[in-house]
């Protein structure tokens, strides 16, 4: 992402050359100077599963698709509203300052179509301050730039937010319940054999995992007791963390209360395990070392390797399931990264002797 201010004005088009006011239509209105209030004089579109996101000058701004899946729903204009309202407040958490409003998408008498302009609404947007992409953690690890100081002022941050938030209300058996199921579920997707996956790895990682769950359950239950399962982030990813003066953790994920209610240090393993994916492994010490001194937790080693590796599959499956949605000359870049995700779920997974 690049920031920039600058405006341009264009001329309205004919109204009889609207498009029909589908999603694509949509699409195509939000990438034109004239529907944004400042008039940006350049547009980029960033494409994620569920949504759109235009950078469009000091400004993102977050169109939701109309989908829905058994995890969420976006479907209809009041569900999308309801989760932009829900996407701003969570996020406000760590990205206070980023997250501005939501606002409305609306065509007016005359057919002009307007973000926060008059007339029916026929959609909503979640208003963001534009990030610097320079500042982005992803970006700095790349880069070779990541600086001590950046990565201790994160962790502080963090630690911050953990040790305020309240702890969830589930029982032990119901928080490896979640597990167990999950395992299964990540087991079931990734063994399709059109991702061409293999099978053992694949059988001895997940079964190491349930193995971990069902005889060490004291293991869980301890976390469960200590009140370490909390409201938490749900998405940490160095591609969701800028480091600007005061770390800003954006984009949390708001459309499924269980899938961010986790134990705090499975979302410092998550966050661990992408770095170590992009060779900065230096970066998961020094976060946990802050946590474990700042929050007063020391969990077992066995415990953080369980959850990168449970992670690690998780982002495994997600990953290969774009060959679902892609032409086949695509998919080896997304079988190749499922794979990396799998070695490391491996490698975790020697750590509890799930595959001893």
């Amino acid at each position: 992402m690049q920031e920039g201010c600058e405006t341009a004005m264009m001329d309205e088009p004919p109204q009889d050359q609207m498009p029909p006011l589908g999603p694509q239509a949509k699409v195509a209105l939000l990438l034109q100077a004239r529907t944004y209030p400042e008039a940006p004089s350049r547009i980029e579109l960033v494409e994620t599963h569920m949504s759109w996101v235009f950078l469009a000058g000091c400004y993102a701004y977050k169109l939701k698709k109309p989908v829905r899946h058994d995890f969420l729903d976006f479907s209809t204009l009041v569900a999308r509203h309801r989760n932009c309202l829900e996407e701003v407040r969570l996020n406000r958490r760590l990205a206070w300052d980023v997250y501005l409003d939501i606002v409305s998408l609306a065509v007016d008498f005359a057919g002009h179509v307007r973000l926060e302009g008059a007339g029916e609404v026929i959609d909503w947007l979640v208003k963001m301050r534009r990030l610097p992409a320079d500042r982005m953690l992803d970006f700095q690890i790349r880069q070779h730039t990541v600086k001590s100081d950046d990565i201790q002022r994160l962790a502080l941050r963090l630690c911050a937010f953990y040790r305020q938030a309240p702890a969830a209300a589930i029982s032990s058996e119901d928080y490896r319940r979640q597990f167990a199921e999950d395992i299964r579920l990540n087991w079931r997707k990734l063994r399709d054999p059109l991702h061409e996956l293999p099978e053992p790895l694949l059988a001895a990682i997940h079964q190491g995992q349930l193995n971990l769950l069902s005889w060490e359950p004291a293991l869980f239950d301890r976390r469960v007791a200590e009140r370490r399962i909390v409201e938490a982030h749900g998405d940490l990813r160095p591609e969701h963390i800028c480091l600007e003066a005061e770390p800003v953790i954006f984009d949390c994920l708001e459309f499924n209360r269980r899938f961010r209610t986790l134990d705090v240090v499975d979302e410092l393993g998550f966050l661990g395990m992408e770095c170590e994916r992009l060779d900065a492994a230096f970066i998961d010490r020094s976060i946990l070392d802050t946590y474990r001194r700042e929050c007063q937790d020391n969990p077992p080693q066995r415990l953080l390797a369980f959850y990168k590796s449970y992670r690690a599959c998780l982002r495994a499956r997600l990953a290969i399931w774009h060959i679902h949605e892609l032409d086949r000359a695509e998919w080896p870049k997304w079988q190749r990264l499922a794979r990396q995700y799998l070695h490391l779920a491996e490698r975790y997974s020697r750590l509890f002797d799930g595959l001893g």
